[in-house]
């Protein structure tokens, strides 16, 4: 299993094309530098009236996702 950190700082604004299911992934950097794209579909449960704002990792294997977890 393959483990990838990243930070997350979207408004709610700036998420709402991404919850409406007008933008389909999100692209981060990884705390390693790597470039990673998901689905926005798996961040959802993580919004806040605020928008999205956290530490969070990402595990997968064999190059498929299996979860997304906000560690802070």
């Amino acid at each position: 299993m393959k483990k990838y950190y990243f930070n997350l700082h979207l408004t709610y604004h700036e998420f709402l094309p991404y919850y409406e299911g007008q933008v389909h992934a999100i692209v981060v950097r990884t705390t390693d530098g790597i470039r990673i794209q998901f689905p926005a579909s798996h961040i959802r449960k993580y919004v806040t009236s605020t928008g999205i704002r956290g530490y969070f990792c990402m595990n997968t294997e064999n190059n498929k996702f299996l979860s997304i977890t906000k560690i802070s």
